[in-house]
């Protein structure tokens, strides 16, 4: 009877809802719900704005361009999921990027070692990170803001200032690069490695106790830590998988890039971080998916893509990604309102 009469007040109560307290909780549940409906009102805009949008080579030629920023998203997905952010991404990218084609140019040292040794070095700047926010508790934001131009001078230093061309460069590290083609619609292997990503880390976060544990820090490091969840290790294995993800990156990125040069995405930290945020994870943590970061992802790159298409200029392109992140900061404010 008791159980019963719970169930008759919880739909009682939710029937007095209104129909905007309704779309409140279905979003809360599901975050990932609004950036798909403004995925797909987006399509359909740029498909009228200009039927060129929705070809099959400029598909292709727009998911080429997603999947740096794709990639980056995830690692900074983590980080984000644990109340934490992290400015260090494209630095950390980059670093490992110009390590791995610098050893390997013109034979210097074999692709497939040179890739292994930049992707590691890219975990331990991750390593890095995490050390200084678990163990010496300095705020995420601080560490990595330093980190940032500490990476990026590392890259500098190492590469010159000068950019790698890819005949210099063994297949290997030029492989992503390479792709299939259907009809017209093309895709690089580098897709599909971004693909194969979001598809072990949601596995990951969502299958295992290791994501639940990322999802109760981030939701609140202390009560997770009196449950007995270690809380410390778990920040530092973030920060450590972000790395590694991002030298996964700097791989696709040679790839996508045809070169590899210290001046490449030079919007990658605010490109990643608006990804997150527009795909639904919620900057305060504990709550978001991967598939939500995705369709961000997608989001961020298609309003560049096809505002450049009808001939929009970079600066209202960037004024537009700017809007972009004020509302999805304000609609993720609203959703953790919701009153169960």
């Amino acid at each position: 009877m008791t159980a019963s009469g719970s169930a008759a007040a919880a739909e009682f109560a939710r029937r007095r809802q209104s129909p905007v307290q309704q779309l409140q909780n279905h979003l809360h549940k599901r975050p990932w719900l609004s950036p798909l409906l403004l995925l797909f009102i987006t399509f359909v805009a740029f498909f009228i704005a200009t039927p060129l949008f929705l070809t099959a080579g400029a598909m292709g030629t727009l998911l080429q361009q997603t999947a740096i920023v794709a990639a980056l998203a995830v690692g900074q997905t983590l980080v984000i999921l644990t109340a934490g952010i992290d400015l260090s991404v494209g630095a950390i990218m980059i670093l490992s990027m110009m390590v791995m084609a610098s050893l390997a140019k013109d034979g210097g040292m074999p692709g497939l070692l040179a890739l292994l040794i930049g992707i590691a070095l890219a975990t331990l700047a991750g390593l890095l990170n995490g050390l200084l926010v678990t163990r010496i508790n300095l705020p995420p934001f601080i560490v990595t803001l330093g980190t940032l131009s500490i990476f990026t001078a590392i890259a500098l230093l190492y590469s010159g200032g000068s950019s790698i061309q890819a005949e210099h460069l063994p297949r290997i590290l030029n492989f992503l690069g390479e792709g299939f083609g259907i009809g017209a619609f093309r895709l690089t292997w580098g897709i599909v490695v971004v693909v194969l990503i979001y598809a072990v880390m949601a596995f990951v976060l969502s299958q295992t106790a290791w994501g639940r544990y990322v999802y109760a820090v981030g939701d609140d490091a202390e009560s997770a830590r009196l449950s007995g969840v270690p809380s410390k290790r778990i920040l530092l294995a973030v920060y450590t998988v972000a790395g590694l993800i991002y030298g996964i990156a700097g791989w696709v990125l040679i790839g996508r890039a045809g070169s590899a040069t210290p001046n490449a995405v030079p919007t990658a930290n605010l490109d990643s971080i608006t990804a997150v945020v527009i795909g639904g994870t919620s900057l305060f943590g504990g709550r978001g998916r991967l598939i939500g970061t995705l369709i961000g992802a997608l989001i961020v790159q298609t309003f560049d893509f096809g505002l450049s298409l009808i001939g929009v200029n970079q600066q209202w392109r960037v004024l537009a990604i700017g809007v972009l992140i004020v509302v999805a900061v304000a609609v993720d404010q609203w959703i953790r309102k919701v009153k169960s």
